[in-house]
This record gives C-alpha cells, sequence and structure tokens, in this order.
C-alpha cells in the first residue's frame, strides 16, 4: 500500500506531503489544476518513462519520495533480496532529477537503478487509464491474468517443471548424438589404433625399465672383463684365496712357544680368510648377473623403442600410452554401444515431450474453462455500466510451446453484436475503453490485493446511473486494498472513503499546484462544485449531501 508521498519541485510543485489510506483515495480538481501532476511525481519515483523536463523552473533539483507498506510475503521481496537491497515492512524509494537531466535513486537509502525502481514498480503499483500500456491492454500479460484468475498456480508449477524436464532431456539427446558422431568419424581410426596397442600391449612404467635394463647390457660389456680379473685374483691358483689359505697351514703348524705367539695373527687370516671368500662370492654373483646375450640386448631395445614410438605417433608420454589405450578402447565401446544409448534417451525424451503435452493440454482446458467463465463475469459488469450490447471475448489460441504452456491468450471486444472484435485499445472508445478496464479489473481482482491500483480519469465520458455504476465497482475494489481515483466524476468523489482536492495558485508571481485533504464539510462543496460548477448553489450542496 501506498503510504506517503513527498514531492519537491517538480513541475508546478513546490513541496508537497501526502498521506494515503486503505480502501478508495479519490483527487478532484478542475482541469489543469495538477492532477496529472501526482501521476507524474509517482511514475517518476517508480522508475517509469514520463516527461522529459520535471523539475520545476528555477530549482537546482527535483525529488520524490514513497513510502510503501508492504504485508509479509510480498513479491516486492523477491526484487529487494535479488539486488542486495535490505529488507522491511517499509519501502522507502527516491529518486532526484537534477535541472540537467541527471537521475539518482535510491531504495532503503541503498543507491540503485532505474531497472530495480522498474521492477519494484511492477509488484507495487498498477496504472489504469485511457493511455494504458502497462496494465490490462498490454496483451503479454493476458495470459497470466487469465491463469490468476483462474487459480491455475499449481498446474503452472507443475508444468514449469516437465519443461524443465523436457528440455534437459532434449539436450541430453542432443549432446549425445554429437558425440557418438563424433565418434563415429573416428571409428575405423579407432579400430587401427585399439588392435595396434593391444598388440604391444604396454603396461605404465614398463618405458623406465626398459631403458634401465638396456643401460645396464650395455654397460656390462665394458665392465664385465675386470670383474673376471678381479674374481680371478680371489678365486684362481695362487689368487688371494689360495694364497691366504697356505699361509694359514704354516702357521698352524707352527708349535710350542711361537705358536702361541702366533694366535692372533693366525685368528686375523682366518677373519680374512672368510671376508676374502664373501667378497669373492659377491664379484661371482655380479658377474653372473651381467651375464647376457645379444639377443636379450636387441629385443629390449627394439621394444623399448616400439613403445616410444608409439608415444610419439599418439602424442603422449610413454608411460601414459597404456591409460591412452584405455581411453581409446572406452571410445570404441561408446560407439559400439551407442544404438542402445541413442534407443534408451530417445525414449526418455520421448516420455518427457509426452508427460509436458499431456500437461500443456490439460493446462489448455483449463483456461479454455476459465475464459468462457471470465468472459461471462465481464459480460454481467458491462451491463450495470451501459454496456450491455458490448461482446468481451477470451480468446485462447495454440502459441509457442513454453515453460508455460501453448496458448496465446488475448481480450479482444466487440462494441456492438455483430461488430468485428478486435484488441480492446483499438476497439472501444476513450468512455467505452474505460469501463471494458473498470469491468474486466473487478472480475480479476477476487479479493484483497498487495498492489495499490490507480484510475485515472477511467469515468471520463460516463455520468449519472452509470458513473455511479463505476463508482460502486471502484469503492468494491479498495476493500481489502487500496484504490486511488482521479476523477471529475461528482457520482465517483461521493464514493470515497478518502478525498484530496487538487489546487492551483499564483504565489509571489509563480503558479504552483497544492492538494488539500477535505473534511465533511469541505467535500460537499467540493462535490457541489463538480455538479454545479464554479457557482456553488444551496441546490447543488444538496445534491452533494445526498450523494455522499
Amino acid at each position: 500500500m501506498l503510504r506517503a508521498l513527498d514531492i519537491r519541485d517538480i513541475l508546478l510543485i513546490d513541496h508537497l506531503e501526502l498521506g494515503f489510506e486503505a480502501g478508495l483515495n479519490v483527487l478532484t480538481g478542475e482541469t489543469g489544476a495538477g492532477k496529472s501532476i501526482l501521476l507524474d511525481s509517482l511514475g517518476f519515483v517508480l522508475g517509469w518513462r514520463g516527461r522529459a523536463e520535471l523539475v520545476r523552473a528555477g530549482a537546482a533539483q527535483g525529488e520524490v519520495t514513497a513510502v510503501f507498506d508492504l504485508p509479509a510475503g510480498h513479491k516486492a521481496f523477491a526484487v529487494l533480496e535479488e539486488a542486495g537491497i535490505p529488507q522491511s515492512s517499509e519501502l522507502i524509494l527516491r529518486r532526484i532529477n537534477t535541472a540537467d537531466g541527471r537521475k539518482t535513486a535510491w531504495v532503503n537509502d541503498r543507491r540503485c537503478s532505474g531497472d530495480v525502481l522498474r521492477a519494484l514498480s511492477e509488484h507495487l503499483v498498477e496504472l489504469h487509464g485511457q493511455n494504458d500500456d502497462r496494465g490490462l491492454l498490454d496483451p503479454k500479460g493476458h495470459r497470466m491474468l487469465l491463469d490468476d484468475f483462474a487459480g491455475l498456480a499449481p498446474k503452472l508449477v507443475r508444468l514449469r517443471g516437465l519443461w524443465r524436464a523436457k528440455a534437459a532431456a532434449a539436450k541430453e539427446l542432443k549432446a549425445a548424438k554429437a558425440a557418438i558422431a563424433a565418434l563415429r568419424e573416428e571409428e575405423e581410426f579407432l579400430r587401427h589404433a585399439v588392435a595396434e596397442l593391444d598388440t604391444l600391449a604396454p603396461v605404465a612404467g614398463e618405458d623406465e625399465g626398459l631403458d634401465r635394463q638396456r643401460r645396464q647390457m650395455q654397460a656390462a660389456e665394458k665392465v664385465r672383463s675386470d670383474i673376471q680379473r678381479a674374481l680371478s685374483g680371489l678365486r684362481d691358483d695362487k689368487g688371494a684365496e689360495d694364497t691366504a689359505g697356505q699361509a694359514l697351514r704354516w702357521l698352524d703348524s707352527v708349535g710350542g712357544e711361537a705358536g702361541d705367539m702366533l694366535t692372533e695373527a693366525v685368528e686375523a687370516l682366518e677373519r680374512g680368510l672368510n671376508e676374502l671368500a664373501l667378497a669373492a662370492d659377491g664379484v661371482e654373483e655380479t658377474l653372473r648377473a651381467l651375464e647376457f646375450s645379444p639377443h636379450e640386448l636387441e629385443a629390449c631395445e627394439e621394444r623399448l623403442f616400439a613403445i616410444r614410438g608409439l608415444a610419439r605417433k599418439y602424442e603422449v608420454l610413454p608411460d601414459e600410452l597404456a591409460a591412452h589405450t584405455e581411453e581409446l578402447r572406452a571410445k570404441l565401446e561408446a560407439v559400439d554401444a551407442s544404438d542402445a544409448e541413442l534407443g534408451a534417451l530417445e525414449a526418455a525424451n520421448a516420455k518427457a515431450d509426452a508427460a509436458y503435452v499431456a500437461a500443456a493440454e490439460a493446462l489448455s482446458e483449463a483456461r479454455r474453462k476459465a475464459a468462457l467463465k471470465l468472459d461471462k463475469a465481464v459480460m454481467a459488469e458491462l451491463a450495470p455500466l451501459k454496456m450491455e450490447r458490448a461482446v468481451f471475448t477470451t480468446q485462447v489460441s495454440t502459441g509457442e510451446a513454453g515453460p508455460e504452456g501453448m496458448d496465446a491468450v488475448s481480450f479482444v471486444v466487440a462494441t456492438n453484436p455483430g461488430a468485428p472484435s478486435g484488441p480492446l485499445a483499438k476497439i472501444a472508445s476513450g468512455g467505452e475503453l474505460s469501463r471494458f478496464l473498470l469491468a474486466l479489473k473487478v472480475c480479476l481482482t477476487g479479493g484483497a490485493s498487495d498492489v495499490t491500483m490507480i484510475f485515472d480519469e477511467i469515468d471520463r465520458g460516463v455520468g449519472g446511473a452509470t458513473a455511479d455504476a463505476v463508482g460502486r465497482r471502484l469503492r468494491a475494489l479498495g476493500e481489502g486494498g487500496q484504490v486511488l481515483v482521479v476523477t471529475h466524476s461528482p457520482q465517483v468523489a461521493a464514493l470515497g472513503q478518502h478525498h484530496w482536492r487538487v489546487e492551483k495558485n499564483v504565489k509571489d508571481g509563480q503558479t504552483l499546484s497544492t492538494v488539500k485533504p477535505l473534511g465533511e464539510a469541505a467535500r460537499v462543496d467540493e462535490v457541489a462544485r463538480m455538479i454545479s460548477g464554479d457557482s456553488i448553489t444551496e441546490e447543488a450542496r444538496a445534491a452533494a449531501r445526498a450523494l455522499l
């Protein structure tokens, strides 16, 4: 609900503070008094596109502040959250316009863009008038209005989920087809490559082992003769072992006191013989390890070069050749299994598509039934508005499939039976259009509304009982919500629960517009003025009291 509007230096307004209430609020005044300035100011703070030059002559800048009360769960909270703006039950919009045209906006004291203001305005205010291109006259919103009227939100939630599932299945199928097509283009290569690699059967780490083995065999030829000589020096006749053994036998044969003196020498020689034996065993073992045939070196080099050759061919490291083989094998297996995979994905896609179509068709049927119900309700509202010969039709036709179904919805009218139907804005005259919009809005607003509804001279071109019918419907819309009406009709003004008069005055050579709240006596005079004109008679006052 719009609770307050503060306007400074906008057009003919120097400073104006307005407090609005729930229910039906009416603004009246002479033509040209400045009623449209209030709407221009509100549109400015809501980010709507309007007049280019708003700043009052002589002022450095104009400023408008609007305060809204938001109930729990209001749709504006989602916009605030997305924009990263602090949230509370009180929403304060402020926007300034400098004399050179620069505009700056704040929401709850946080700088924001005009886009944020416009996004908020979609959930705060509805403006209806003879140039209404944001509300009921916009065909883009007719489907949503019909869905709200019919209470189709649960069906829409389900359909949006089915649409996402349908889109996901189609995306997965398309990606699989593209991937399999790419694999099939290289099928011949894959079969050749896997066969070639399986023939070699490389093992991870094999390259390093073969390279080490090759280097060992190459080096063995150079060192084997030296090791053989060392072994001969240890084990052959007159070698180290034989010489030491003969020395030990000679010493063992020494007896007596000299033998006792040689005990330590004999023990050391025995230890030396043991170490010599161990050394000879080690040298002999090494010599055996270095034994190889030329064929072994040739086979080692042949496999090593084969591994490295394939690694270069497939542009991987030799140690990655085994893993690369498995990757190619997996691709080949995917090609072999592609028919089954595509079949399963196509079946899933068809199932998702069928589920969406079934739900969309059910929604279409619900819309067609709701359209007939809405047509009947609008026609019932048109009769008291003196448009009993007019025909209102909600057309539900086949449109482009999407998350909200396969229907296009539009409201069309014919002002007389047999006349061609067409869009509201093109067929109805100014007064007829106003009454069509009012009847439609009454039917679409089933209960309390979180949106402030503004009607700008929607009663133009009607009077008498018809104007009274218009006023009563506006008042009904205000029950449980808030309606602001700019009107020249005394019947409509008399039905307002809160009344303001817009006046134009000259002060210090400047023309200024002001807005005054009216008490009971002032309301009588204002309604009387609307009945009789500038000269207010007692008869006019009596008629005003009767209306009030």
